[in-house]
């Protein structure tokens, strides 16, 4: 791919998480929300045929963007676990999870699709989650008699456990008692 049409590539995928994410915002406030290409390509400042050039579905584009979300939560992990001690790290990056999630939340339906089609796998997404979530446990600071994969596996539960009206806040709270409990005692 010649430098200029992966430049818009990126521009689409990055314009497109922006779309994303303020549509999750808007549907936290309970307002109904659909991705639109046509405003992904305003976003992006490319043509929506550019727009389907790279991607000639909306599911290849959310693909995409779902990918490159999950890879900068995961290549975050290292970063942040060499930058402050295990147990705040570790919550700071539950946080990005937590902005990850929401910012899936808006793709609705299509991720249920790409999830159906076999583009995006939960084993693939967890898989790489406990390896992310590994860079902070056994730390001293930090339990390591616990897998990285129950880790994920409670991130997710506190997520879903959360009451709808408050899911954040109850949510933050729930990953900040993960952690009282991961600690070493």
């Amino acid at each position: 791919m010649r430098a200029d049409a992966a430049r818009k590539r990126e521009q689409v995928v990055a314009a497109a998480g922006d779309e994303l994410a303020d549509l999750a915002i808007a549907a936290r406030k309970g307002e109904p929300v659909h991705l639109s290409l046509d405003r992904v390509a305003v976003r992006a400042r490319v043509g929506i045929a550019t727009l389907y050039r790279h991607f000639p579905t909306r599911e290849a584009l959310l693909d995409a963007v779902y990918r490159q979300e999950l890879t900068r939560l995961c290549d975050a992990a290292p970063g942040m676990a060499a930058g402050a001690p295990a147990d705040e790290a570790l919550l700071s990056w539950m946080y990005r999870y937590l902005d990850f999630v929401d910012s899936k939340r808006a793709m609705g339906a299509d991720l249920r699709l790409l999830i159906a089609s076999g583009a995006v796998t939960q084993a693939e997404t967890r898989a790489r989650l406990a390896a992310a979530v590994a860079q902070f446990l056994g730390t001293g600071v930090l339990r390591s008699d616990v897998p990285p994969d129950d880790v994920v596996a409670a991130m997710a539960g506190a997520v879903i456990a959360a009451a709808p009206d408050q899911q954040r806040e109850q949510t933050e709270r729930l990953l900040a008692l993960l952690i009282d409990g991961l600690r070493a005692r």
